[in-house]
């Protein structure tokens, strides 16, 4: 069922993206004109120009995504000390990675900042990376293989480090990790992953009964740019992309069993204090 809903949630995602569903809008119009039927064609194509003008001016995916940004705040009271930092993979590009024959990251990439400072803080935690492969092809690419080699050029070679290489997604994120790890009731891990991308993953940590203390990075939305007009459209468009596949992420794992809350925030009874 995980490699049906795996599948399923790719190509469900590819249909209803807002950049799909965008181009669907003009294709469909383009398709009418062809038929003659130009009337609805009309409709249709002035529908999509004036959505796309409305997200070519306005950043829509900051509306979008604060929300989730802001169920947990940036970490500022850490505690003495933790039994284990996690980091969720989604910050390297193993395709690009293996083309260049050198380490590529992404926009997400103070997970991996985040996650070297805190090793530093806490010598004495265990540490673990969980990443495998997203793609629906090339699964021999794992992000977990790119990782050792970062961690010694930060100086963090000799650290003993758990590996979590089998997972697609983030509800495999949390249960290969779970499996790999064994964590103790009594035992304080911290969960390093982007802001938005946190209420997901508590949901499921939460569903898998493994308590963590969110450290969210990787803040997306500025509160100080919420009605600022400006033609950026290829951006605005991305951004919005993002910001609902978080929702529908979400939405989905509710409806499907995989996080115990629909929208998780600080006060989830699994979510641990600084």
């Amino acid at each position: 069922m995980d490699t049906v809903f795996f599948w399923a949630s790719k190509l469900i995602w590819a249909l209803i993206s807002p950049d799909s569903l965008l181009l669907l809008f003009w294709l469909a119009g383009f398709a009418l004109l062809l038929c003659g039927a130009l009337r609805p064609a009309k409709l249709i194509l002035g529908c999509a120009a004036g959505i796309a003008l409305v997200v070519a001016l306005l950043p829509l995916g900051d509306w979008v995504i604060l929300p989730l940004e802001s169920r947990f705040a940036p970490l500022q009271d850490l505690p003495e000390q933790v039994d284990g930092i996690i980091v969720l993979g989604g910050f390297l590009d193993s395709s690009a990675s293996q083309s260049w024959q050198q380490t590529q990251s992404n926009q997400a990439a103070e997970r991996l900042w985040a996650f070297t400072a805190l090793a530093r803080q806490y010598p004495d935690a265990q540490l673990l990376f969980s990443g495998g492969s997203a793609a629906l092809t090339g699964q021999s690419r794992k992000e977990a293989d790119q990782l050792p080699a970062l961690l010694r050029e930060a100086g963090l070679g000799a650290r003993g480090l758990l590996l979590e290489d089998q997972s697609r997604n983030t509800y495999e994120n949390v249960l290969f990790s779970k499996a790999l790890a064994k964590p103790l009731p009594q035992q304080r891990w911290i969960l390093i992953t982007s802001a938005a991308h946190m209420p997901r993953s508590v949901g499921i940590f939460c569903a898998q009964q493994w308590p963590v203390l969110p450290y969210p990075v990787d803040f997306r939305s500025d509160r100080d740019r919420r009605w600022s007009v400006s033609l950026r459209f290829a951006e605005h468009l991305h951004e919005l992309s993002d910001a609902s596949r978080e929702w529908i992420g979400l939405l989905a794992y509710f409806l499907t069993g995989k996080t115990v809350y629909l929208l998780p925030g600080q006060s989830s009874e699994c979510v641990l204090s600084g």
